[in-house]
């Protein structure tokens, strides 16, 4: 399917189903399931337009446009995410040997029981003004990277520096959001586990191809009533670079989408969101996470480093020269039940070819939430099907997931999955011919 046409049914459907909700209440969609949280278990929220942390954050999407904070003074406010794994897995695979230098580059590390690897995030936030704040994420550990390391760090207003009442009137509705952050493509990067913060995924693992990165440029939103318009450009990588423009272009991203409490039971929302770049010495989107897979040393074989190998058990396209995405996202709350979907298609090469390849990418993921959201139990799946350079098929790899959680309190979280990971239609030749995972992780997190 075209991108410009997976990208206008996308559009299609929320066109055709906005207006029938619209209808029943047209009132912004409520943000945050927090109406079970003890305000005593969870830090006074003091910065402007901040998505909680802890509990109170879960099923919130963009930050809040509602100032439900007044402005009062300058503020500096501080923040943490803390998250430890037991892992419990195994694997195998049928790859033919492949020795190399006297080793079996195919035979795989082994594995057994253990802790992983302990992880942190550090938030800094200030409020500059009415409306207008910063925000900065460090790693203080990770899986890739043990040392501490910036994340991001942005600026966003959601009210006019100037008391003008033409841009009062106009900031209303729109937010901007300017810096080095992370870019909003899709939905699941709301729900996705960044690191030390682990509250707001319902399992352990992120998606096989999980897109998530950090570029440096800009973002403006438009919502109102529940409708959401975003227009975004960036610098398409990481790093700000300025040589070899040559290889390089802008990327524009987008997102539209309709969010609504249609009434005291039932949430819906449906996103649509594309991005694009037409050329880059090194794009990230689906190679942006920093900090590492949650699945340690999975399919690797046995010269298996932490640092070299972080994303064991992901999927990298390898779309690093150009990248066309696009993805729908619905979600659906009704009263302890939840539905998130992602239907998803990239495509584009690396530096070295000359003719683009594609991936699609589909996630079904279902929860029930009950003793007044304490506890949660459900089931994701996702499948993956696509093609790499030099293999003559396309390739696939499926994920389950079942598991659950308890909110020990609003920012101490237990969970636990079981997952089973199969790969299918590599060559015999590849280290994931036959390629299986299986097992169990357990995750703790703290978060404020």
């Amino acid at each position: 399917m075209k991108p410009f046409l997976f990208s206008a049914i996308s559009i299609a459907m929320i066109g055709a189903i906005a207006p029938t909700l619209a209808a029943q209440d047209g009132a912004p969609a409520a943000r945050a399931a927090d109406s079970t949280v003890n305000p005593s278990l969870v830090p006074l929220i003091e910065i402007q337009h901040m998505r909680p942390r802890d509990q109170r954050g879960i099923n919130v999407f963009e930050p809040p446009k509602e100032d439900t904070v007044p402005f009062t003074n300058f503020k500096i406010g501080l923040g943490a995410a803390f998250t430890q794994q037991f892992q419990g897995l195994e694997h195998s695979n049928t790859a033919a040997p492949k020795v190399v230098n006297g080793v079996d580059a195919n035979q795989l590390i082994q594995i057994g029981h253990g802790f992983n690897n302990a992880v942190a995030n550090l938030y800094l936030n200030a409020q500059l003004a009415k409306g207008m704040r910063v925000e900065v994420t460090t790693y203080l550990s990770s899986r890739h990277h043990q040392d501490t390391w910036v994340k991001d760090g942005y600026l966003l207003v959601d009210a006019s520096p100037i008391d003008v009442d033409v841009l009062n009137s106009i900031m209303k509705y729109l937010t901007l959001k300017v810096g080095h952050f992370e870019v909003d493509y899709g939905d699941e990067h709301y729900r996705r586990t960044d690191n030390g913060l682990a509250m707001y995924n319902p399992f352990v693992g992120n998606f096989i191809m999980d897109a998530f990165t950090t570029e440096i440029g800009g973002e403006a939103y438009v919502r109102a009533n529940g409708f959401l318009a975003m227009a975004g450009v960036t610098g398409g990588e990481i790093h700000g670079q300025v040589t070899q423009p040559q290889k390089r272009s802008p990327t524009f991203l987008g997102k539209i989408g309709y969010d609504t409490q249609v009434n005291p039971d039932l949430r819906f929302r449906l996103t649509g969101s594309v991005y694009g770049t037409s050329r880059s010495a090194n794009n990230t989107l689906y190679s942006g996470d920093r900090a590492g897979s949650r699945y340690y040393d999975v399919m690797e074989n046995t010269a298996s480093t932490e640092d070299a190998n972080a994303w064991s058990g992901a999927i990298q396209p390898k779309l690093s020269s150009k990248v066309t995405a696009v993805v729908v996202n619905p979600f659906i709350k009704y009263q302890g039940f939840e539905f998130f979907g992602n239907a998803e298609m990239a495509k584009g090469r690396g530096a070295t070819e000359s003719v683009d390849r594609t991936w699609h990418q589909y996630v079904g993921e279902g929860l029930y939430r009950f003793m007044d959201d304490k506890l949660y139990v459900g089931g994701r799946y996702n499948y993956v099907k696509g093609s790499f350079l030099g293999m003559p098929t396309d390739v696939n790899v499926n994920r389950t997931q079942g598991g659950g959680g308890w909110f020990v309190t609003p920012t101490v979280l237990l969970k636990g999955e079981y997952m089973v990971q199969n790969y299918n239609d590599f060559p015999i030749t590849d280290i994931r011919n036959g390629g299986k995972i299986k097992g169990f992780m357990v995750e703790g997190t703290v978060s404020f």
